[in-house]
């Protein structure tokens, strides 16, 4: 399946919905089913970070997102909020290039790295990100936005898996 990294387009914000229910079914298989049934970031959240232009899609050959990801900066850093890729489009390289992107773009800012917050058992998740150079980030390495996105994530029953904080420095533009 071939790609293309661009901004998403406002009609396609509901698609982006889709994308991540499609992309959460998976955790069942893994005990986790509240997260399969997780609701999608809402529209006007994910309208948040299209106007801010930091809400991005891989396209397919028909021009449809395949996946996405959103970002904020957070303490110097660009933070990916989410990462979602469609199953039709897993293992094809397609979150790497989004994430590539957003390296890119957050360079570009003068930031000095991405990070996240993931579930550190999940196999596409925290082992993923260290295979693309994220590093686990120790307790007295977060930042404040990290630890409040922590604690956000906590009021949202997240923590009840092992979840990490990672960052993946930028280097220079």
């Amino acid at each position: 399946m071939r790609t293309h990294i661009r901004p998403a387009a406002p009609d396609e914000l509901a698609a982006l919905q889709g994308v991540e229910r499609a992309a959460g079914a998976p955790f069942r298989a893994l005990g986790m089913p509240e997260i399969a049934d997780d609701e999608p970031p809402a529209l006007s959240t994910l309208e948040h970070y299209r106007r801010a232009g930091r809400c991005w899609v891989a396209a397919d050959e028909r021009d449809r997102p395949a996946a996405y990801l959103i970002a904020e900066p957070v303490d110097g850093a660009l933070h990916l909020e989410q990462v979602s890729v469609h199953p039709r489009a897993a293992r094809r390289g397609v979150g790497r290039s989004l994430i590539a992107h957003a390296a890119e773009r957050a360079r570009a800012q003068g930031l000095s790295a991405l990070t996240l917050t993931t579930f550190a058992d999940v196999p596409w998740n925290a082992p993923y990100y260290a295979r693309l150079g994220f590093r686990t980030l120790a307790e007295d390495e977060l930042t404040p936005g990290l630890r409040r996105i922590r604690a956000e994530e906590g009021e949202h029953g997240l923590d009840r898996w092992p979840r990490v904080c990672m960052s993946r420095g930028l280097g220079r533009p």
